[in-house]
């Protein structure tokens, strides 16, 4: 509907808003840009062909893809939605026939193809085929050499399992989106420019007319914001075609470096699994190769610790189970247990190599049924430990206590190679075992990037334990690395001792092939800041080519002049001893890396710590301990954000897999929405002068833990403020957000 309908001098004028001329323009969009045009059933041919391998195998069956441009071949037709075993650009590619059945292509490169279809037709059928997807591969290519835009949706294709599936998908999406904007912007580009022209014609002719009057006065006011107008378009039209000539320059090249990119990362994900079966069967030989030696050295004798049988590969690694004592207490609550449910870890694992893991969302089949806070919190398995060090009259040998204590938190996770459940930003886990062994354990999840976990245990025997700790994890390919970070604290009311130590690096090892296998591999050193005494522990990692028992660990107690009281050793599966040093000497011998040897002369030494055996039948319910199958009983008056309500992780424990993951989904999606409000209230409410370095992303602060700096290690740590058992008294949980 016109705004003005005039006749002028017998010129009918005609005014649109703009709201209608705006509808209007895109109505004169062509088809093609509106909808973007389907690739050709016809472009697409598949079948299976002999190809040429090697001398010994000779010709080998392989299932052939010809699409838009690219011919790929494949074992077998399951192998199209992950692992592509070549591929060869027909638009620089030749084709020759040898005789009835055989043709050859090649690129003029590496790549060359002998192939042989089962029939004559069949090789027709494919030659025809070839020569025609050839025709059009070239014919595009010159476009695109011509235009510079190699944005199409056809040049853009892979073949398929080459690039990683779902995010190779993701790629052609984008890449098909970003071709059709361009073309939009292209579009609309020449309607401005041809709109405006016009406009401004239009209003010229008016302005000639030489009305007086109001009307008058009204014309050249128009015209003079459409100038204005004018002028703005004109500027915003270069910088489009300045944008538009950039983008066509650009596009063929970056098409080019990301087929490169997809290549090569399906040749090293290829080569890397290759290696890695490689390596398995080397591993193996002289696992073989060593346990013949063992037992031609020591006949009659039993395998040294980390040797195994090749007659019984799951065996490997570790150690036979400990008798079990006259009685075992099995509490009445177990898990659901662990069914055998096949998964590829290799498929999912092969796209987060060098990837921070905490950011991946993993299915529950790769979980055990209990949050990385319940884990945390298996650190108490061996509290006992700590009662004895608060007895201590001595601090060196408190420091063997603690030391001792500081190993035996990674004697449950030989066998562990679940993985706990990532806890959701305000989960929290309690473990009130005051009136059974005299402490009380609080853990909340105070972080979500990164992942922060901060845990406080007061106990009634003279000791307190915190620790903040963000787990930082890397895939690199055969083993996945998983790097605790952050500080544990343990203090003690008698002699006011505070000790501090961090964890070494887990390393989980053949991701891709053979049995899966932890070690912990590094050093740290438990430092009490009262009397400067400090424990060197050196955690040896596992070697094939070493004497030494496995899961070794070693440990020298000096006083703050350096001087050596004790040494531990042992290991952090099994068992720790300590032996006090009466003397101290330099060996003639270099160790490792140039450094001379010390050689301690000790008494005898004495057992402080030994791992509890795990309950019968373990190997099915996770290998839990005794400690861990009692994590997730429920129990009443917890708070609301207590692991033991988390949905997902129940309907796990139960044998619900495929509900577990749909809700693990939903807690997830329900986290990211929350964060998102709280990250816009945040942007709202922040200033300049306000805003800090470092600052956290939003406004979220932890309910039971403050964040302040460390007055020991000035590190930047939750530390509990108190609350939560009185909360729990008066059952007043109003302060708990919703977050199942």
């Amino acid at each position: 509907r016109p705004l003005t309908l005039a006749n002028v001098n017998g010129k009918v004028i005609v005014i649109f808003p703009v709201d209608q001329l705006i509808p209007l323009s895109l109505s004169l969009l062509p088809a093609s840009v509106k909808t973007p045009t389907p690739t050709p059933a016809g472009d697409t041919y598949k079948g299976w062909v002999f190809k040429w391998t090697n001398y010994i195998k000779g010709y080998q069956r392989r299932w052939f893809v010809l699409s838009n441009g690219l011919l790929s071949y494949y074992r077998t037709q399951a192998e199209m939605g992950h692992t592509c075993r070549g591929t060869i650009n027909l638009a620089t590619a030749t084709i020759a026939v040898d005789d009835a059945c055989n043709f050859v292509i090649s690129n003029g490169g590496a790549q060359t193809y002998h192939l042989k279809a089962s029939c004559e037709v069949e090789r027709q059928r494919w030659i025809t085929a070839l020569e025609l997807a050839k025709a059009k591969a070239a014919r595009m290519q010159a476009e695109s050499d011509d235009s510079g835009d190699d944005f199409s949706p056809s040049s853009a294709s892979v073949p398929p399992g080459q690039g990683g599936g779902t995010q190779n998908s993701e790629v052609q999406s984008t890449l098909r989106t970003l071709g059709s904007k361009v073309e939009d912007l292209s579009t609309c580009n020449d309607l401005i420019s041809k709109h405006g022209s016009a406009l401004q014609r239009s209003l010229s002719e008016l302005d000639s007319l030489r009305l007086t009057g109001e009307a008058g006065d009204k014309i050249r006011q128009v015209t003079e914001r459409a100038t204005l107008f004018r002028i703005t378009s004109n500027a915003m039209i270069n910088a489009c075609r300045d944008f538009l000539a950039l983008a066509q320059a650009h596009s063929k090249r970056w098409q080019k470096a990301l087929q490169a990119e997809r290549e090569q990362r399906v040749r090293l994900e290829e080569t890397l699994e290759q290696l890695a079966k490689q390596h398995n069967h080397l591993e193996r030989a002289f696992r073989g190769a060593a346990q013949a030696n063992t037992a031609a050295d020591s006949k009659g004798k039993s395998l040294s610790k980390g040797e195994a049988s090749d007659e019984d590969d799951d065996n490997e690694f570790f150690d036979a189970m400990e008798e079990a004592p006259e009685f075992i207490t099995v509490p009445s609550y177990v898990p659901c247990y662990k069914p055998n449910y096949s998964l590829n870890l290799w498929s999912i694992m092969k796209n987060c190599i060098g990837k921070e893991l905490s950011k991946i969302p993993m299915p529950v089949n790769f979980n055990e049924p209990i949050s990385m806070l319940q884990r945390l919190s298996e650190d108490l398995e061996y509290h006992e430990l700590l009662d004895k060090a608060a007895k201590c009259q001595n601090s060196l040998e408190q420091l063997c206590y603690v030391a001792a204590f500081s190993v035996s938190s990674y004697s449950t996770t030989v066998h562990r190679t679940g993985k706990p459940f990532n806890p959701l930003l305000g989960e929290t886990y309690e473990l009130d075992r005051r009136r059974e062994s005299g402490y009380r354990s609080l853990c909340e999840q105070v972080s979500h990037h990164p992942p922060a976990a901060a845990h406080h245990v007061i106990s009634d025997r003279g000791w307190t334990l915190r620790q903040e700790i963000t787990v930082a994890s890397k895939f690199r390919g055969k083993y996945l690395s998983i790097m605790p970070l952050g500080t544990i604290h343990a203090i003690f009311e008698k002699g006011n001792n505070h000790y501090t130590w961090k964890k070494v690096t887990t390393t989980v090892h053949n991701i891709i092939v053979g049995k899966l296998w932890i070690d912990q591999s590094g050093e740290i050193d438990v430092v009490n800041h009262t009397t400067g005494d400090r424990c060197h522990l050196k955690f040896v990692p596992y070697s094939y080519f070493s004497r030494d028992v496995a899961r070794k660990v070693t440990g020298v107690v000096m006083d703050k002049d350096g001087k050596a009281h004790y040494v531990l050793s042992g290991t952090w599966d099994e068992k720790m001893e300590f032996s006090r040093v009466m003397q101290s000497s330099r060996g003639g011998e270099n160790g490792t890396e140039g450094k001379q040897k010390t050689v301690y002369q000790t008494l005898k030494a004495r057992e402080v710590w030994r791992r509890n055996p795990l309950p019968e039948g373990a190997e099915t319910i996770y290998f839990f301990t005794d400690l861990a199958l009692t994590l997730n009983e429920p129990e009443e008056g917890v708070a609301p954000t207590d692991s033991r309500r988390r949905p997902d992780q129940r309907l796990m424990e139960d044998g619900r897999w495929d509900e577990a993951n749909v809700e693990k989904q939903r807690l997830e999606e329900k986290q990211r929405s929350v964060r998102r409000e709280r990250e816009r209230e945040a942007a709202s409410q922040r200033t300049s002068s306000q805003s800090e370095e470092g600052a956290p992303h939003d406004n979220y602060k932890a309910l039971w833990f403050e964040r302040c700096e460390d007055r020991i290690t000035g590190e930047q740590v939750h530390i509990y403020k108190g609350g939560y058992w009185e909360a729990k008294e008066r059952g007043s949980w109003e302060a708990c957000p919703d977050i199942f």
